[in-house]
This record gives C-alpha cells, sequence and structure tokens, in this order.
C-alpha cells in the first residue's frame, strides 16, 4: 500500500480549477459521520442493540493558516474568506490530495468561524471553520 505526505494538500475556493487558499498550514475533514437509530426490541436477537442508519452528515472543514490581512484570500473583499463569512454566502471548494494520481474532494460550505490568533511570541495565524451544505463529491 502507497503511503502519501501530507505536504502540498491544496484547499480551493471555486472547486478543482479555482484559487487555492494561502499559506495553509494544516487541513482537517470534512468530518463525514452517518446517524443511527437504535431499533432494538424485546425479541432482538441475544438482546443485541439493532440500529438503522438515517441520515448522512457533511460534517465541518477546518484549517489553520499564517494570516496575511492583506492576502486576498483572506481578506474582507471578494474571494476572501472574511468576505464569505460577512456576506453569509455558501462556496464551491475542492481539497486536492497529493497522491498519484491526484485525487480531490470538492464540497459547497459556508465560512462559519475565523479566529486570529496574535500570540507576543509567535506567529500571527487564525482558525478558519467551513459547515459543509449537501452531498460532497469523494472521488
Amino acid at each position: 500500500m502507497t503511503k502519501y505526505a501530507a505536504y502540498g494538500t491544496t484547499l480551493k475556493r471555486g472547486g478543482t480549477g479555482g484559487v487555492a487558499v494561502a499559506n495553509i498550514l494544516s487541513i482537517s475533514g470534512p468530518s463525514l459521520e452517518l446517524d443511527t437509530e437504535d431499533v432494538t426490541t424485546h425479541d432482538s436477537t441475544g438482546a443485541w442493540e439493532e440500529v438503522v442508519a438515517t441520515i448522512l452528515r457533511s460534517g465541518e472543514v477546518s484549517f489553520d493558516i499564517a494570516y496575511d490581512p492583506n492576502n486576498a484570500t483572506h481578506k474582507n473583499a471578494s474571494g476572501g474568506l472574511l468576505a464569505d463569512f460577512v456576506a453569509r454566502t455558501s462556496q464551491t471548494w475542492a481539497i486536492t490530495f497529493p497522491s498519484s494520481p491526484a485525487v480531490s474532494w470538492s464540497f459547497t460550505a459556508f465560512v462559519t468561524g475565523f479566529e486570529p490568533d496574535a500570540p507576543v511570541d509567535g506567529a500571527l495565524t487564525a482558525a478558519v471553520t467551513m459547515k459543509l451544505t449537501g452531498q460532497p463529491t469523494l472521488a
């Protein structure tokens, strides 16, 4: 089984042909989940729990950036993360993994969180959270 380094993973606004968010330090997600509902009855075999699958949850994507307040992909101007947040508009996104061949997951999401961090002894960074809406394409 081939193993890959995560270095080179990209997150693009506008899908696979879009614009890459600059200065990403790490990406987590999407946190895909399947809800289940307990349907255990008094006559369930061996008294073991039984469940049925219900809703697929698309979850969230979170990522940390080396925050540049003047970078077009970060700021509160057209095409920036803060602009999407303030406007409350969803965008098409794609995470492309550096595998061979490259694999991309695409989805629609809202920027739901943007938290800058400016420690006196560290780098200016920001933690960003996006909530997916609808069905992602998991290639």
